[in-house]
């Protein structure tokens, strides 16, 4: 099982200071909107690389009006060994890692735990432009492979800097040939990951038994199709130079892709569905994404449910809670009162947030 055992969050958002004792249950988290739930899940979802579910800065993190610094502090049990974890900023610099007492880079963490969550921006996953559906996808592809976020990291930074060759119209092969090559090396690590993904995603969506609708999903380019393999997508760079020195950036590459979803039962293409349709379709991929993990991980990844309860009826709810219940995951679920979680009838530990003069209190039931 992976899950926080204790979780301590020093200066962090609107909690000048809160400690949690957890025994690896669901977490129901209820208070009223801006009590602060939200801040504990942002702080949990800091146990993953990036910048948490809302990717927010460092120094957008801290508590104002001190605006200090902050520091979270977890004893992560995982299912071969426990873990414990400090992730810290200064004076807004970047967040800083340590594992065991030991510096850890960002992307070290996503060695030890996985973090999936679904938050309110999401809804409008499937009618926002495709980056918002490319960092969704992301962030699943990075659950199954943590080497993920390094390509990624490595192909924005080689093609930021290819961009800037081509808007000062420089022409010279050799130049780029660099570029490119890191590109395709690392464009092609990506794509590789998130067909991975999708691939994992249809699996697990298939074989459940599950109250939630199944998303038919296909990875799709602006442009023509994704080069195959890694000398493909070189060769592609190469012949796109003309084209691309012309609009002044990269028109060919994973940054191009779009995530497509489609109902399946009802063979309609997500962005035309019900609000409510869109939201079960999420909660599908997200319950398939940790199905799939728990597969191929030996245990499920830590949930992060931010108000999905509010947008389900009752038998959804229920449906959903029970599926949590049996993949034996700790979600972190928020909610405004106690009865949108009724159905877990005790399966969860409690927690009621509240505000006291702009500063949250966290009481465990």
């Amino acid at each position: 099982m992976l899950a926080l055992t204790a979780l301590t969050l020093s200066h962090f958002r609107s909690h000048l200071r809160a400690e949690l004792r957890l025994d690896g249950r669901p977490v129901a988290i209820c208070g009223d909107n801006g009590a602060g739930k939200t801040n504990i899940l942002e702080a949990v979802s800091l146990f993953s690389p990036g910048r948490g579910l809302r990717r927010a800065s460092a120094a957008e993190m801290a508590r104002q009006p001190e605006a200090l610094g902050w520091k979270l502090r977890g004893e992560l049990r995982a299912p071969s060994q426990a873990y414990e974890v400090e992730t810290w900023s200064e004076g807004g610099t970047a967040r800083q890692v340590k594992i065991d007492n030991k510096s850890a880079s960002q992307l070290a963490l996503g060695q030890v735990a996985r973090v999936v969550w679904l938050i309110p921006a999401m809804d409008r996953l499937w009618i926002e432009a495709a980056e918002g559906r490319r960092r969704f996808l992301d962030r699943i592809a990075l659950s199954f492979e943590p080497g993920h976020a390094e390509a990624s990291l490595a192909y924005e930074k080689a093609m930021r800097e290819r961009n800037r060759l081509l808007k000062e119209q420089v022409r010279d092969a050799a130049w780029y040939r660099v570029l490119e090559d890191r590109m395709a090396a690392a464009g092609h690590r990506i794509h590789a990951a998130r067909v991975q993904a999708v691939d994992l995603l249809q699996l697990a969506q298939a074989e459940a038994e599950t109250a939630f609708p199944a998303a038919e999903l296909e990875l799709l380019q602006s442009e023509g199709s994704m080069p195959a393999t890694e000398d493909d997508f070189r060769e592609a760079l190469q012949e796109s130079r003309f084209r691309d020195l012309a609009t002044g950036r990269t028109l060919v590459g994973p940054h191009r892709t779009d995530l497509i979803g489609t109902y399946r039962a009802k063979g309609i293409p997500a962005k035309d569905c019900s609000t409510g349709e869109q939201k079960a379709l999420l909660v599908s991929l997200i319950l398939a994404n940790a199905r799939a993990l728990a597969q191929r991980e030996g245990a499920p990844p830590i949930l992060l449910l931010d108000e999905v309860a509010a947008h389900l009826d009752a038998g959804r709810r229920a449906a959903l809670y029970d599926e949590i219940c049996a993949l034996g995951t700790q979600a972190w679920m928020t909610g405004t009162g106690p009865e949108l979680f009724a159905e877990l009838e005790g399966r969860a530990q409690v927690l009621e947030v509240s505000d006291s003069g702009g500063t949250s209190e966290v009481l465990q039931k």
